[in-house]
């Protein structure tokens, strides 16, 4: 066992790189996102999109921001008109996360942009995420960077999308995701 390696963490790369803005404006975000955006309080959604806005992020008209929610970096995340964000995601940006116009983010979902360089150094490595506008991302899901999902595409619950493309008006599903039918075969919308 001694053959195979261990990575010192204490010489790993910070994730500081990520942070994009001085450390006072990082730390007095992570009082504002736990006072106005995590707290559990059903307060109002458009103010917590405000806090959100004056800290830099990108957020249409009409979304609604459910409580416990968190977001790493504001200044990273974009977000479309009436998207609803439900109660307990966690948008983990460590690069931007682009959601198009309406889409659902159902509760306790983790959005992640970031990863590590397992095999060399543990340096902080990340790829945006893309959804597609009329996406669902159903609960408890798990999106990890570089994945794109599709204009309307559906994610079922518990799944995990690995950095693949979900092709649009797909549902998706598993761990790692993967093609279940069309979303709306057979379907009449008014």
């Amino acid at each position: 066992m001694s053959d195979i390696p261990v990575i010192d963490l204490s010489k790993a790369p910070g994730e500081r790189a990520a942070w994009d803005r001085p450390a006072w404006q990082v730390y007095l975000w992570g009082v504002c996102e736990l006072i106005f955006i995590t707290n559990p309080w059903q307060i109002s959604s458009s103010l917590r999109v405000r806090v959100l806005r004056a800290f830099g992020a990108d957020i249409g008209s009409g979304v609604v921001f459910r409580p416990r929610t968190r977001v790493k970096f504001p200044w990273k995340l974009h977000i479309g008109d009436r998207s609803w964000i439900g109660e307990g995601v966690w948008f983990h940006n460590q690069d931007h996360v682009y959601v198009g116009h309406d889409v659902v983010i159902s509760q306790e979902t983790f959005v992640t942009t970031g990863s590590h360089r397992h095999r060399i150094d543990m340096a902080l490595v990340t790829r945006p995420i893309h959804i597609g506008e009329g996406a669902w991302v159903t609960s408890r899901c798990v999106l990890l960077g570089g994945t794109s999902i599709g204009r309307s595409a559906l994610i079922q619950p518990l799944s995990v999308v690995d950095g693949t493309d979900v092709p649009p008006g797909q549902v998706w599903g598993g761990t790692p995701a993967g093609y279940v039918r069309n979303r709306f075969d057979g379907a009449t919308l008014k």
